[in-house]
């Protein structure tokens, strides 16, 4: 599903999923879905309020949007009736960002029945790399 409403990109994601992100840490830290597909999930995250001691995105923020993102479309890969749960993530963190929004791009390298990886490429509004991140989720039946 592309769409530039994020509301309304969260809500039918929500409803496909068959889950909320109300009173979750995705709602807290402000992270919006903009674009879910099992092949690719965009969102982004506001700096402000997701910074540590000086000033700067903290690294750990940047870690919630890339599994939030790779966590959403391994979902939507893994279907109805199945679930997604992250089990390894790395980041490597190639610079600051101190306001704005940074924008998350999960996309799909490995997509099998019991296992899929997602790359995800995060980035501040001038389209400078912030962070580079991989996430491995397995898929399991409810």
């Amino acid at each position: 599903m592309t769409m530039t409403d994020p509301d309304e990109v969260a809500r039918r994601t929500e409803e496909q999923l068959g889950v909320s992100h109300r009173d979750t840490l995705v709602q807290r830290m402000g992270i919006e879905i903009t674009e879910a597909t099992p092949a690719r999930v965009v969102g982004r995250m506001p700096v402000e309020g997701n910074i540590q001691p000086y000033g700067l995105l903290h690294g750990g923020a940047s870690c919630v949007l890339a599994e939030t993102l790779g966590s959403t479309g391994a979902a939507l890969h893994a279907g109805p009736g199945r679930i997604a749960v992250g089990v390894e993530i790395n980041a490597t963190h190639h610079r600051s960002a101190t306001s704005g929004h940074v924008i998350g791009v999960a996309t799909l390298i490995h997509g099998g029945r019991t296992l899929a990886t997602y790359d995800i490429a995060i980035t501040d509004e001038q389209g400078r790399r912030v962070c580079t991140s991989r996430l491995t989720c397995m898929l399991r039946d409810i």
